[in-house]
């Protein structure tokens, strides 16, 4: 119902009348995606600090208000801005020169000059400036104090930037860069139908085999063809690629899973996002499988969130990469899961097959010799790009479908499923790290940070415990989705309906997420209760899965299972609140205390349980 409600919103907006501007609809127009520039990627003499750097940037639609947004984030010292200017450009890069008569200064609370700290970013005053479709915007940034060697910023711009020593306008014989520094987007007052297309990638997406100062990369291909189509002509394209990046970690850059709560959601007016990430990590791992899945796990958290803000998500296939220095059986074994999964989810709200689009009939785990960029058969030439930006259907952005699935059909079969850090309450648990992050199942993870290897733990801070109810006599097994980064971090106390009196050791998996089992044995039907004491210091845990299936889960696992909220209030004992798992998910108890199922407990100070009583309600 809650999606039905959001895609008839947006179908309201859509038919809403004409044009008008909304003075807060803000969407933007450009924007890259920033990362600490590496030490040759860094600005060449003589430096940021103490001179004037314009950059060109080639915005998707136009509009008669705009704002700048600068970072610092990745800078390790303040960045002094003293002003900065925009102005139309005459060329898309290729030159420095630009319509004196457009030129107009920003403000930022009123003042021409910001200090960005450490970490920091800065927005521009709304400023009245006339910009036209696919029009080239020259931004002339004058520094005060500013690092060259700690600089946020952008290196594959694949677009020319000048800088010339001194606080100046005149930029003739000016050192040359092909790199943005410390810019971040470009926004436009728009009317309530605009809205954005936010891309998460790679090099393929930044556009390395693109040419330099013609704005020929797929996305911008993507983006004229939005333009000239009516249906689509408010449809902007934001490009959130960063060259050797990776969806996991290890390539350059903050890893997709870290970013994209900055590129993609918080881009304003986002209404699309594509989600074309991927290559490096296969080009990369060890296991070409299991990373894809891992892959997944991060696409499903990202079109999880996104679908709570009434956003699209479309998935691009990975292209093929046979013949280039990532290829083996393996790595082909990783995309082409990747891609089946990509094809055939109910997640995902749309499908971009680039990978069909581009690769070889006679040999599809291969590109087309004609769109190879320096026959390193991985990237692709301006031909390439051009093939890929024009096999979109553009029908996708004027999508009014309800948003597709949360989750995946339940194909594992019947489990309890849950968060470990849901356990985590009152003092129980609260010698455990809670930690954000969104490779996580539900975003965050819980961490052992004492070391107790002699004697289990007998204090309720290190201490997890989840009550659940076996439907049927049987053999259960208790998996836990950990991370264990080494053979000395890789343990946790274990207790089935008593007092943990052994230990699931063995756990390692070399800092990566996986399920391990935890415990087995036969229970009989009704209610139990699962003890998890920390152990070694460093090992994670993220989610539990009880279930009669001898198989251990994969990915994130399925969704927590419902849950009844039971508390007890015994005279002279605190009241605590609990969780009651069943593995049918049947809520336990109902709103009304005088019908249906409820628990009581008591608990003491200590944290031991007194008493608890299943009673029927009258």
């Amino acid at each position: 119902m809650k999606r039905l409600f959001v895609s008839a919103l947006l179908l309201a907006l859509t038919m809403g009348a004409g044009t008008a501007l909304a003075e807060d609809h803000w969407v933007g127009t450009w924007g890259t995606a920033p990362q600490l520039v590496e030490p040759n990627n860094n600005p060449p003499s003589p430096g940021l600090g103490g001179n004037s750097l314009r950059q060109i940037v080639q915005v998707s639609i136009g509009g008669e208000t705009v704002r700048l947004k600068l970072t610092n984030e990745f800078s390790s010292g303040a960045t002094e801005i003293k002003a900065v200017e925009l102005a139309l450009a005459q060329t898309a890069g290729s030159s420095s020169d630009i319509d004196e008569s457009s030129v107009v200064s920003l403000t930022f609370g009123g003042s021409p000059s910001v200090t960005m700290a450490a970490g920091g970013t800065a927005t521009s005053d709304p400023v009245a400036f006339h910009i036209a479709d696919r029009q080239n915007v020259a931004i002339t940034i004058h520094y005060g104090n500013a690092s060259s060697t700690s600089v946020s910023g952008h290196p594959g711009s694949r677009t020319t930037s000048y800088l010339k020593a001194g606080n100046t306008t005149d930029f003739s014989g000016a050192t040359k860069t092909e790199h943005w520094y410390n810019i971040l987007t470009l926004e436009v007052q728009a009317p309530e139908e605009a809205g954005a297309v936010a891309i998460l990638g790679n090099s393929i997406t930044d556009g390395r085999g693109s040419t330099t100062n013609e704005q020929n990369r797929w996305a911008d291909v993507l983006s004229r063809r939005l333009l000239a189509n009516e249906p689509t002509r408010q449809v902007a394209v934001l490009n959130m690629g960063i060259g050797g990046n990776c969806v996991l970690g290890g390539g350059l850059g903050p890893a997709a899973v870290n970013r994209y709560k900055r590129d993609l959601l918080g881009q304003e007016g986002v209404k699309w996002i594509i989600l074309f990430e991927a290559v490096n990590d296969l080009g990369y791992t060890g296991n070409g499988v299991q990373t894809a899945q891992r892959i997944i796990d991060v696409y499903k958290q990202i079109i999880r969130e996104a679908h709570q803000k009434g956003i699209y998500v479309f998935g691009g296939t990975i292209t093929p990469f046979k013949n280039s220095s990532y290829f083996s059986a393996d790595h082909e074994n990783g995309r082409s899961a990747l891609n089946k999964w990509i094809r055939t989810t109910k997640m995902l709200d749309g499908v971009i097959d680039f990978d069909q689009t581009v690769r070889n009939p006679q040999d599809t785990a291969a590109m087309q010799q004609r769109f190879l960029f320096q026959n390193d058969w991985l990237h692709l030439n301006a031909e390439g790009y051009e093939t890929m930006g024009g096999c979109i259907d553009l029908n996708l952005f004027t999508k009014t479908d309800p948003l597709a699935a949360d989750d995946e059909e339940d194909v594992y079969g019947e489990a309890i499923w849950i968060e470990a850090e849901h356990l985590r309450k009152g003092v129980v648990g609260t010698g455990f790290q809670l930690v954000e992050d969104g490779a996580a199942s539900g975003g965050s993870y819980l961490k052992t940070v004492n070391n107790i290897v002699n004697a289990a733990p007998t204090d309720s801070a290190n201490m997890l415990v989840a009550r659940f109810n076996a439907k049927t006599a049987d053999t259960y097994y208790i998996y836990a989705r950990v991370s264990c980064p080494s053979w000395d971090d890789d343990s946790y106390w274990i207790g089935a309906d008593g007092p943990m009196a052994g230990f699931a050791n063995g756990l390692y998996t070399g800092g990566s997420w996986d399920w391990k089992q935890l415990h087995s044995g036969f229970l009989q039907a009704g209610n139990h209760t699962l003890t998890i004491g920390g152990r070694e210091d460093g090992a994670c845990i993220d989610k539990l899965c009880i279930t009669a299936n001898p198989q251990p889960p994969t990915g994130l696992g399925g969704s927590e299972t419902q849950t009844a909220k039971v508390s007890a209030a015994l005279s002279g004992q605190k009241e605590d609140k609990v969780d009651l798992y069943s593995l049918s998910g049947v809520q336990l108890s109902t709103d009304d205390a005088r019908q249906g199922l409820f628990v009581r407990v008591g608990r003491a100070d200590d944290g031991r349980v007194l008493s608890r009583r299943v009673m029927m309600g009258r």
